[in-house]
């Protein structure tokens, strides 16, 4: 899971104004509703930003980190009390001591907490996807956060791929690392007393070991060919999933920021729409182009760039899409080429206004990114009941579905 730039962009302007207790689930065994890495801020009286899977689990994480930020709070309060009799004594007596200034006297309370899901009768919880998950929490506050904020958000803005180490300890906060060149040295001076960790394992779930690793990356990028009625409602659908959008059509009257506001990039030539993402290893592209002739243009031009798509999608008929994939062949693309060529794009769910087509394609970008199958969930439950008959020496299995 790799959190977006806009919850660490929400984050930092929430920083900016009071501390926030950040929650990241760090493990997960068996069936939960949220993934490992999810995170979530709690902040104020118990507002949130994101989630970690709703219900009376996240309940009560929301419960202890209103602790964290009530103890915090008090503290804070503490220190302001110690460095107003601190200055009354001064000028009484004229003398200095050495306690600490602008610092609350104890750590921030970072703490593991374990939610069981399992539905047991005794659990506080009460969950009922059947497994467990622990959940870090950790208190932000500060120059500090508000830095390490800054070089995540910068991290993303020149498109580099780092990692986000969080110390399953309690006096150590998080801090970001290079992925490309992890440095041992620069690692242990931010983080005087790293000495005994493993720093050169970093996993991407905890079991037990002293630190959990987010990657940090930048999220999938939809680069939807052709303004039409159902691109409008694919960015939207889209955008809401999770991707960024990008969108082309020669017909600028139709790429403008009132019909895509959600896109980052609006362009009228796909080749120079592709210069910028030569480097992006999560493209993803969907063409609901007005016609065959420009789905070709546009194809040819997709699969002559030695870009490595992660999905390349047409809409059309059947007869339409045969009449692309036969210009293709004529003009020299490899069958290796088209061979993950998606088309006619989307999930077979009847769809058929603009916005329902917008969500069976977006449904199958899903599909791909997070490698499901695509079938119905209540299906695939009901056909795991599978039985074994032997006949006549031979053995048979049959599955059988509950009427």
């Amino acid at each position: 899971m790799t959190t977006s730039p806009l919850f660490y962009q929400q984050l930092g302007e929430l920083l900016a104004q009071e501390p926030v207790v950040v929650a990241t689930i760090v493990q997960v065994v068996g069936s939960a509703p949220r993934e490992l890495g999810a995170k979530m801020a709690v902040y104020g009286d118990g507002e949130i930003l994101g989630t970690i899977g709703g219900g009376a689990g996240e309940a009560k994480v929301i419960e202890q980190a209103l602790i964290v930020l009530k103890k915090r709070k008090e503290e804070e309060e503490e220190v302001k009390e110690e460095e107003k009799k601190e200055n009354e004594d001064l000028l009484a007596e004229n003398r200095f001591k050495n306690q600490p200034r602008n610092q609350p006297r104890n750590q921030p309370r970072n703490q593991l907490i374990e939610i069981d899901l399992t539905g047991a009768a005794h659990q506080e919880t009460q969950g009922v996807c059947g497994g467990k998950v622990q959940v870090w929490l950790e208190l932000w506050s500060g120059e500090r956060a508000i830095a390490l904020i800054k070089k995540i958000l910068e991290a993303f803005e020149a498109g580099q791929s780092g990692m986000l180490v969080t110390p399953l300890m309690r006096d150590y906060p998080s801090y970001l690392v290079n992925r490309q060149r992890p440095n041992r040295r620069a690692l242990l001076t931010a983080n005087p007393g790293f000495e005994h960790q493993d720093l050169e394992h970093h996993g991407s779930e905890h079991h037990g070991s002293e630190h959990f690793t987010e990657i940090l990356q930048l999220p999938p990028v939809l680069l939807i060919v052709g303004g039409g009625h159902i691109a409008v409602a694919l960015a939207q659908s889209a955008h809401f999933a999770g991707f960024g959008i990008a969108v082309q059509d020669d017909r600028p009257n139709f790429v403008t920021p009132e019909r895509f506001p959600q896109a980052g990039l609006l362009s009228c030539s796909i080749s120079e729409t592709l210069t910028h993402f030569a480097a992006h290893s999560q493209l993803y592209v969907a063409l609901v182009t007005r016609g065959y002739p420009q789905d070709i243009e546009a194809l040819t031009t997709l699969l002559q760039h030695p870009i490595d798509y992660q999905y390349v999608g047409a809409i059309g008929s059947q007869k339409r899409i045969r009449m692309v994939r036969q210009a293709m062949q004529r003009r020299g693309i490899s069958l290796e080429r088209l061979a993950n060529f998606h088309a006619p794009i989307g999930l077979d769910i009847g769809a058929l206004t603009p916005e329902e087509i917008a969500i069976s394609i977006c449904a199958e970008l899903i599909k791909v990114r997070r490698g499901g199958t695509g079938r119905s969930l209540y299906q695939r439950m009901h056909t795991s009941h599978v039985s074994f008959k032997v006949h006549a020496g031979e053995q048979r299995y049959a599955a059988h579905v509950p009427r």
